[in-house]
């Protein structure tokens, strides 16, 4: 699956690449302001921003570091990046594709690797886990931001599976657990994990993704003829004219040190 899945990845990010620039729940949020507080950030500070997609945690971080490698396995991706963050005046940051799970980086290059909104992409979730140990300095920190799924097992699943059909590059969007037991069995210790609720305005999501018509009206019947149960725990609400507004899921924000 995995290289067949990372070329529908590029593909998919290649054809919507200036709408994650522009995106407000890409450029702005919470969780962003809370990953850039407690980076600890100081003019000395190398930091890796894996998978930088629109750029946001990169050009929020490089005002406040020595330098920040963008790295990103989408071309398109990266020159929408380059341009918004070279055009906020940003001149400390440099620009490399490549592969998640696969760093051209040496050992213990960095002080800060962060990663948001992206994971559930990678189709080696652990791989990238155990890279981001190896480039990071002892003491340093990898900050993790990504949707995160329910525990329980139907919920997760069919939040999953409504990302698939919105974006067949989603690989899955890990539970809070999961994420923390892994990050810790990698040889990290976390800090600190903090959630977020993520509304999920349905027109706006949709389009992000160059959804087609026909399929988001299929998605969003499902969404809309789901159980009662699963309608609830989503918040899943309409408009006055009875067609589906959007939904409520989870992020979260993982914050862990790899040991001196």
């Amino acid at each position: 699956m995995g290289e067949s899945k990372k070329n529908q990845v590029k593909q998919q990010f290649a054809r919507n690449a200036q709408k994650y620039v522009t995106s407000p729940k890409h450029a702005k949020g919470e969780d962003l302001d809370w990953l850039v507080s407690n980076s600890e950030a100081d003019s000395n500070m190398k930091v890796l921003d894996i998978a930088t997609g629109g750029g946001h945690v990169a050009n929020a971080l490089a005002p406040l570091v020595q330098h920040v490698t963008a790295y990103d396995l989408t071309p398109e991706m990266l020159s929408a990046a380059e341009r918004f963050i070279g055009g906020n005046g940003h001149t400390n940051v440099n620009y490399i594709k490549g592969d998640a799970e696969k760093l051209p980086f040496e050992d213990e290059a960095f002080d800060r690797v962060t990663c948001r909104i992206a994971a559930h992409h990678f189709t080696d979730v652990p791989a990238f886990t155990a890279e981001a140990l190896r480039v990071v300095k002892p003491g340093g920190k990898l900050l993790l931001i990504d949707n995160a799924s329910p525990e329980q097992d139907h919920l997760d699943q069919f939040y999953n599976e409504i990302e698939k059909l919105r974006d067949p590059s989603h690989v899955r969007a890990w539970k809070k657990s999961e994420w923390i037991h892994l990050i810790e069995s990698t040889g990290f210790r976390i800090e600190m994990s903090v959630c977020f609720p993520k509304p999920f305005p349905f027109k706006d999501w949709c389009e992000r993704a160059g959804l087609p018509l026909a399929e988001r009206e299929a998605l969003a019947n499902k969404l809309l003829q789901s159980p009662e149960e699963i309608r609830d725990f989503f918040s899943i609400y309409s408009d006055e004219q009875g067609e589906l507004a959007g939904f409520s899921g989870e992020s979260v924000y993982i914050q862990a040190i790899r040991p001196k």
